[in-house]
């Protein structure tokens, strides 16, 4: 959804039906003056869950008391930003947040919000899910409404990694797997309100296991390079058996070791169809992502594209 195909002067308008109709009923205030308001919007339905992706001029917001009553689809909405900085207020909490930071908001109590600038377009991604899919103390989550959340370490980046990769890849999902992705992103916001209230040790068996294989999977992606990246390292890294880790992924698409060499191909891959790339030596990409032998990639290389490296490059 997009204002381009509003005119301007009802543009403002039209948002605050769209937050209304994706979100809940907010008032939009202090529109630009000169009337140059613009505003995109996105939602997907991911099982009981939604994704919503907004972006719109600098303005602020503000959900009453009366709009509470009217209208409480009692769900959370979980943020994160990626355009201008903000601040915002609920139930006696107040934060600043930056891009890459995150925020959870409750639709049962009023809210108030506001970017922090007039220069950079407001850009969230948020997922909004019902009160009692969070498997949660209600009142413990409710002290952690309006406080911020950082996206840059732990499982707050892994949540924020896996919120992105949603606004990009989640509406190339069929149904079956977005019931997943929305059972995977209820897990890591989970786990990442139950650190912040030490609650962590309630969740459910179930999803403490999923937790711990999105861990696992983004540790494995974060050190493709280093050349002693084994399933053993791997399983230390997490205090879990061996044994445990290849029964994790037995029902994924690979073994532990399989899915680290498809993954460093998958970079390698990539690598030499950049152009930018084309003066570096294909060994130097290969050590890159943590192939050391040549004879060795070059032939897991050609098993897995049906040519040599240096055909690939050539393909470009």
């Amino acid at each position: 959804m997009s204002s381009t195909a509003v005119p301007a002067a009802d543009r403002f308008e039209w948002f605050a039906d769209v937050i209304a109709n994706e979100l809940v009923p907010t008032e939009l205030r202090d529109p630009p003056a000169s009337g140059g308001f613009r505003a995109e919007a996105g939602a997907l339905a991911l099982d009981v869950l939604q994704l919503s992706t907004f972006e719109c001029t600098p303005c602020q917001s503000r959900r009453t008391p009366a709009q509470v009553r009217q209208n409480d689809p009692e769900r959370y909405q979980f943020s994160l930003l990626t355009g201008s900085p903000m601040w915002l207020e609920q139930n006696r909490n107040g934060t600043e947040v930056n891009p890459g930071d995150m925020v959870l908001l409750n639709t049962v109590h009023p809210n108030a919000a506001g970017a922090l600038g007039e220069d950079r377009a407001i850009r969230n991604i948020v997922i909004q899910l019902p009160r009692s899919e969070l498997p949660l103390p209600s009142d413990k989550t409710d002290r952690l409404v309006a406080q911020r959340i950082s996206g840059e370490t732990g499982m707050g980046a892994i949540l924020a990694g896996f919120m992105r990769t949603l606004e990009t890849h989640a509406s190339e999902c069929g149904p079956v797997e977005r019931t997943r992705l929305g059972r995977v992103a209820v897990d890591l916001i989970s786990a990442v309100l139950a650190e912040r209230c030490d609650t962590y040790e309630d969740l459910p068996s179930e999803s403490r296991t999923r937790i711990l294989m999105e861990r696992i999977d983004s540790f494995i992606d974060h050190n493709l390079g280093d050349p002693g990246l084994t399933p053993q390292l791997v399983a230390d890294r997490h205090h879990i058996s061996l044994r445990r880790l290849h029964q994790m992924f037995r029902d994924q698409e690979d073994g532990v070791a399989a899915t680290i060499r498809r993954r460093r191909l998958e970079r390698c891959h990539a690598d030499l169809s950049r152009p930018e790339l084309l003066s570096r030596p294909i060994g130097a990409i290969a050590t890159r992502w943590g192939f050391g032998n040549p004879a060795v990639f070059s032939r897991a290389f050609r098993e897995a594209y049906g040519m040599s490296p240096s055909e690939c490059r050539g393909q470009r």
